[in-house]
């Protein structure tokens, strides 16, 4: 492994040398900055696909959704619930959830959000006119009710633990009532900043809501600028012609070499995403518990971690990110030890050939430049033990069109947000989610583990539901059906006159609500 993780950090080393020298040539020509007072330049690497909350699903969208918009209910760093829209609520049985709303609440034209706001939100999400892949997530609401200005009360067909979770923040931001499909292009909600512009390919500008009924944003303006290339988003920084970087958009080594120039800061705080291997059931291999716990004993993860992720993310013994209410430290997990793993896959009838192999495996991956590195490790790391493993880099839509077929043996990709939810567990593992009702890739099936889900799935006690997952966690573990990497820390890049307090651990853009120049 040590040599392995020297060779690639020389190639890395000279990258880097290359990155600098870029750094020094660029930055001769320090571009003045043409802004108002008070704009703060953040750079994304991709647009949002939607700003319209009731439609936008990817990240992008949903952190523009975050800043703009506001929800009934909001969630805390433990994935707890808090207040937004609604200041009460309560369930008086599995069916029904009866939510009070803010008073006083106006949208950025000026109008002032009412019930009939929510109810027409929901509404038009639950009716076939609208396009919008969220309507799924509520197929158990049978009706929306606003029986007064601020009271808004669901119906449900079923009990479902996460229905909660669904419409907190950002999951359905509330538009006004009437709202069409111009929301996309012009975007009114009720969130700390509102829309000034779009440009497509180009930017986004927000400004404050002076009128939020939450803390207001200390920062006057923002304009999110795309650049999709990393390097160019960290000469950028490094010229002083932006102000920021989005979290976790540069790699390992950039933010390390950023670090050391005058004017730049780095802020990091624990992330919740999940890097992850995934196993092909189906596989007669693989099929085997024992290889599946073995490959996760011939994984040094810590040594990745610490020479190619730079220390910058925490070994994963879980779905579920440490922070989360639900989250169980008393699984079993997986040192590094290829001693025990040889002794595993010995007893599992994988004995050494003449030429030293068990068996072949092939991993498919994409072309991300971090993910191909620490597939080599693992390919190194595992052959110490007897395991051939062909490395099959490919393009995104050819890669995630063979995984949701099960076209493979074994596959890495990570998990951004969606694992925060503890039904996500259902949503990977159930025997009823393999593809296309799921993400069950692998093809698990365990009968203990989909009757455990079922319950999960209804129980809105969360003490109950607490216990049950912490049964899920613990036979997950077991099974390997996922062998659990690490969580990536969130990670920004800015300009040292910049104060950000906190990143939130999902990785969004909320640290803006809080954000203030020390200085320009």
């Amino acid at each position: 492994m040590r040599a392995l993780a020297n060779s690639l950090l020389l190639r890395r080393a000279a990258a880097i040398a290359a990155f600098t020298a870029a750094f020094v040539l660029f930055g001769c020509s320090h571009s003045a900055r043409r802004e108002k007072p008070g704009t703060l330049i953040f750079l994304i690497e991709t647009m949002p696909t939607n700003l319209d909350p009731r439609i936008g699903t990817d990240a992008y969208s949903q952190h523009m959704h975050d800043l703009i918009f506001s929800s009934l209910i909001g969630r805390d760093a433990q994935m707890n619930f808090t207040p937004d829209l609604a200041t009460t609520w309560e369930t008086p049985d599995p069916l029904t959830y009866i939510f009070h709303l803010r008073r006083g609440v106006h949208f950025h034209n000026g109008a002032p959000l009412t019930s009939a706001d929510v109810k027409f939100t929901f509404d038009s999400i639950l009716q076939p006119g609208l396009k919008t892949g969220k309507r799924g997530a509520f197929h158990m609401v049978a009706s929306v009710d606003a029986p007064d200005d601020y009271t808004i009360i669901f119906h449900l067909r079923e009990a479902y633990a996460s229905f909660l979770w669904n419409i907190s923040r950002p999951g359905v931001g509330i538009v006004p009532r009437g709202s069409g499909t111009d929301v996309a292009q012009h975007p009114i909600g009720t969130g700390p900043f509102r829309f000034v512009s779009l440009t497509p390919d180009q930017e986004i500008v927000l400004e404050r809501n002076a009128n939020y009924f939450g803390d207001i944003p200390r920062v006057e303006r923002v304009r999110f600028r795309l650049v999709p290339d990393a390097t160019v988003r960290a000469l950028e920084l490094r010229k002083g012609s932006a102000d920021l970087a989005s979290p976790s958009s540069l790699t390992p080594d950039m933010v390390v070499a950023l670090a050391k120039y005058p004017g730049i800061a780095v802020t990091q705080g624990p992330g919740t995403s999940l890097a992850y291997l995934a196993f092909n059931f189906d596989d007669p291999i693989l099929s085997k518990r024992e290889v599946r716990q073995a490959l996760a004993y011939a994984t040094d993860r810590e040594s990745i971690v610490k020479y190619l992720l730079r220390g910058q993310a925490r070994l994963a013994a879980s779905l579920l990110p440490p922070n989360h209410w639900a989250y169980d430290a008393d699984v079993t997990t997986y040192d590094y030890d290829p001693g025990h793993a040889e002794k595993i896959l010995d007893a599992a009838g994988l004995p050494r050939g003449k030429d030293g192999i068990r068996c072949r495996l092939t991993l498919k991956t994409s072309t991300d430049e971090s993910t191909r590195l620490y597939s080599e490790v693992l390919q190194a790391q595992w052959q110490k033990v007897g395991i051939a493993l062909e490395l099959r880099p490919q393009e995104y839509a050819t890669f995630y069109s063979d995984v949701t077929r099960g076209s493979f043996q074994i596959y890495t990709a990570r998990w951004v947000g969606g694992n925060n939810d503890p039904d996500f567990f259902e949503y990977v593992f159930s025997s009823k989610k393999i593809p296309p009702d799921g993400a069950n890739r692998g093809h698990y099936r365990n009968a203990q583990l989909d009757a455990l889900l079922d319950r999960s799935h209804v129980e809105t006690d969360r003490e109950k539901r607490r216990a049950i997952l912490a049964d899920v966690q613990r036979i997950v573990a077991d099974d390997v059906p996922y062998l659990n990497l690490w969580y990536p820390d969130n990670i920004c890049v800015h300009r040292d006159a910049v104060r950000i307090d906190d990143l939130a651990p999902s990785g969004d853009y909320s640290f803006l609500d809080s954000l203030e120049f020390r200085s320009r």
